[in-house]
Parts: C-alpha cells; structure tokens; sequence
C-alpha cells in the first residue's frame, strides 16, 4: 500500500465574506507528482500555504508525514517542516544575498553550529545538482536570468535533503524550452532522490510530461483527481475545456511526439 504523505480532510478558508475552499479533500501518495491547477480564485496557492502552515485554516484537518500541521507551535512544527522545501513564485531569493548565501539560509536556521568549509561544500553541491554552474554561487539573483534564478530556489529548496518538494507556479515566464529543461530537472530530481512533488501549474507541458496525477480545483474543493486520462473521462465543463482546448490538444501531442522519438 502506497503511504500517503499529505492529507487533508475538510479543508476551509474564507477572507472576509469571501469562501474560497469549503469541505476540500486531498491526498498526495509518497513518491509521486502531483499537479494541482485550477482557475483563477480558486485558492491553488491558499491550499499550499495551508499545509505549509502559512495559512491558519477556518477548519479542516492536514496532516503532513503522518503528523497534524494545524494549530502546532514553531518549534512543535519545526522538525516536520525541516522535511522539506519550497519553491514560491518568482524563485522569492533574497536579492541582498548570493547563490550560495540564499542557499545556505535553511541550513544555518537548523544547523547553526555548522562549519563555514561544510556550509560552502553543502551550498556547492545543492547549486550543480540544481543545473547550475558551479560559478554560480557567487552571483547575486539580480545577475540571473528568471530560468537560473528558478534552479537557484530549487538549490535553496533542497538544502536540507527534503523528502517533499512544493513548487509554486515553477515555470511561470520561462519560454517553453526553459520551461521544458526545469520539468525534465524536477523528474529527473525525484528520481534520483525519492522526492514527494506537490506541484502548483497552469502549465498543460508540465501536467503533460512530468505529473503522476492532477487535482482540479473548482466548486470551493477538489472536485476530482486523477491521471490526466481519468479527468477527461468526466464530464464536467471545467475539465473538458482546459485539457481538450488548443493548448491541451498541443501538450499531449508534445508528449506523445517525444515518448515515440
């Protein structure tokens, strides 16, 4: 049986008069990628931010490694959350710091006590697995271009040899053959390492090429969940329309062109 890493159950969120999920269920299994899309309000980043403990839910429960994030103090939640590692929109490195700095910021939070060798050994490694050059620890974000800087917050995300990566919007402004290098990065990485992906995407490539399975957003919940296969067996207006549109059309041809090359 296929252990279940995150879980959430009856998830609520509401800003104002404003309820943006209500009754929301989801599971991600140990291993796999996990697309999560949705149109626009329907909280894609909100559910993140909730198990990551950014966001304090109106109710619900969610559950990370088999442990309950809500209503959990710092230092209580500090170990789950050293499990693993994020990657916001934008990369979000810190602009006044290098590669190599915005790399090693998780590893001097929980091991302060590290040697400065170990610390640029650790930083140097985490920066080639990323993609990047080796020289590109000393350069600053402002330096980069929007695909380096994404493989610099990969770097970062995975200092601490997470088990669970987030990734939020990660080939957002990349053109479509950088776009195609970080998925291939990314399913290369779970690969090699075992990584859980909780992927947030509007990207039918990145659906397409490197996701296990997708959850749809819509109604307030996850209205379904799935192989991209099962989704387009449902009849629902949503999901036909954005897997079987032109750019849906165009991703799975992509994909078929290349499992046949």
């Amino acid at each position: 049986m296929v252990e279940t890493i995150i879980e959430v159950r009856g998830l609520k969120n509401s800003f104002g008069d404003q309820t943006v999920h209500d009754g929301l269920d989801l599971d991600l299994r140990r291993g796999e990628i996990l697309g999560v899309v949705g149109g626009s309000g329907t909280g894609k980043s909100v559910l993140m931010r909730s198990i990551i403990g950014l966001q304090q839910p109106d109710a619900g429960e969610v559950t990370v490694f088999g442990e309950p994030m809500l209503d959990r103090g710092e230092e209580e939640a500090k170990d789950i959350r050293r499990r693993w590692g994020i990657l916001f929109q934008g990369a979000a490195l810190f602009s006044t710091l290098t590669v190599a700095e915005n790399v090693q910021v998780p590893i001097r939070e929980y091991y302060p006590r590290i040697q400065p060798q170990l610390l640029d050994e650790i930083a140097s490694y985490k920066i080639v697995m990323s993609g990047l050059a080796a020289d590109a620890g000393p350069k600053f974000p402002s330096e980069l271009s929007g695909g380096m800087k994404k493989r610099a917050g990969i770097a970062r995300a995975l200092a601490l040899d997470p088990e669970l990566l987030f990734l939020d919007e990660p080939t957002a402004g990349l053109d479509p053959i950088g776009a195609a290098a970080f998925d291939q990065l990314i399913k290369e990485l779970r690969d090699a390492l075992g990584l859980t992906v909780f992927i947030i995407t509007h990207d039918l490539d990145t659906l397409y090429a490197i996701c296990d399975r997708v959850a749809v957003l819509a109604d307030k919940k996850v209205i379904a969940i799935g192989t991209i296969p099962e989704l387009l067996a449902l009849d629902h207006e949503w999901i036909q329309e954005y897997f079987r549109g032109p750019r849906g059309r165009a991703a799975e041809t992509a994909v078929a062109k290349g499992a046949n090359a």
